[in-house]
């Protein structure tokens, strides 16, 4: 019972905040993308396979074994028998630093994992944005036709009544011709955004049924409020460093500098211990086998080619960085700008002339139709432009903070 209580409570407090339902959608789809998506599985599977090859770079070298068996030429009765077993190897320290190498790189694979994820899921979240603008839009465009019906209907009596002249009826048949059009056109965007959406989800269905208004079920109908950060400095500091790009690059950067000292190492002689055993007398002779391999000519370059990789991948981590700083403060400088022409617009449309007031002045014969369609024409053309504001604004804000995602 105390459960229920507190799981009828969090609904409500759920249902009082703007946008709530909103984000809970987004979140559920991009929960269900993250992991049903072909993409991101396979490049997982990727990243693992190349961590494991890489491990297995780092292993000792196969041990041998070979076995000499000699016969006097004079004396067939005569045989020496020679066993070898022996194991070659790098010299201790250099497989420690390789393990150290190949831990920096699987962190930089597991940060390009990240990485795509959130590529994916922000093309996720604003297909999920553009279907919000699109059900805005096609509420609107719902209502605009109602209207335009409606009028079409009284101008039809008033054309037979002789209240009315064909110029006028036709503008309004004209206009109702239009909003269908652009209805069908938006629903038809509608479907296409939830195809592409079904499509990042391997193809498994997130509607629950594509004929009806699926938006509603989905939680797709609202924005979430996402307020425009006062400072850009300290959220540029943050973001940079959750960017899971810069840390694979940062990551490769010490993989990079790391191989500089496994190069050098390369440079010690290899080893090869070993077991053999000679029947030459008598009495067989066992010992032991010690080789040492001297790098004279395999590790010529490498120090220099290590170096090399080293400042480059310096270079591209702090190119990278560069490009990244530059495109936050695009985002954050659209965002601000989308943000205050919302503004502008949201207190224009406020002052507005109602739109039924407009119509009863058309009936009532205040105002000509010139004058309405003139009126009309720009309150709708005014709350279609806030709508793609809302839209570009809230993808705007998706990509200043696709490090969160």
């Amino acid at each position: 019972m105390k459960t229920k209580r507190i799981l009828i409570l969090a609904l409500f407090t759920l249902a009082s905040l703007p946008g709530a339902w909103a984000q809970a959608g987004i979140d559920a789809i991009l929960h269900s993308i993250e992991a049903n998506n072909p993409l991101l599985q396979a490049n997982a599977h990727d990243a693992s396979s190349q961590k494991l090859e890489a491990r297995a770079s780092n292993n000792l070298a196969n041990p041998s074994l070979s076995y000499s068996h000699l016969w006097d030429s004079d004396d067939k009765n005569i045989t020496v028998g020679e066993l070898v077993i022996s194991q070659g190897f790098d010299f201790p320290s250099l497989y420690a630093t390789r393990g150290k190498v190949n831990r920096l790189r699987a962190n930089a694979l597991d940060a390009q994992v990240s990485d795509l994820r959130q590529q994916v899921l922000l093309q996720a979240k604003e297909l999920c944005l553009d279907i919000i603008c699109l059900h805005k839009q096609q509420a609107l465009l719902d209502e605009r036709l109602r209207n335009a019906e409606d009028l079409a209907s009284l101008y039809n009596q008033r054309l037979e009544t002789g209240d009315a002249n064909a110029v006028e009826t036709n503008k309004i048949n004209l206009e109702l011709l239009n909003v269908r059009t652009e209805s069908r056109a938006n629903r038809i965007a509608l479907e296409n955004a939830l195809s592409q959406l079904t499509t990042l989800n391997g193809g498994i269905p997130l509607a629950p049924d594509p004929t009806k208004d699926w938006w509603n079920a989905m939680g797709l109908t609202e924005y979430t409020p996402v307020p425009l950060p006062q400072d850009f400095v300290p959220l540029c500091d943050e973001l940079l460093a959750s960017d899971p790009s810069l840390q694979a690059l940062q990551e490769e950067s010490l993989a990079a500098d790391k191989q500089i000292s496994v190069s050098k190492q390369g440079w010690l002689p290899k080893l090869e211990l070993g077991y053999r055993r000679n029947t030459e007398t008598r009495h067989p002779l066992n010992g032991i086998v010690v080789g040492f391999s001297f790098p004279l000519f395999e590790n010529r370059g490498k120090v220099k080619l290590a170096k090399a990789q080293s400042l480059s991948a310096n270079y591209r981590k702090e190119d990278a960085r560069l490009k990244a700083v530059a495109n936050l403060r695009q985002c954050y400088d659209e965002a601000r700008s989308l943000h205050a022409s919302m503004e502008e617009y949201s207190r224009t449309l406020s002052r507005q002339q109602d739109l039924a007031l407009l119509r009863q002045a058309l009936e009532g014969g205040e105002i000509s139709m010139i004058e309405y369609f003139v009126e009309v024409s720009v309150v709708y053309q005014s709350k279609g432009n806030l709508l793609q504001l809302e839209n570009q604004y809230h993808k705007a804000m998706a990509r200043l903070y696709k490090s969160r995602l």
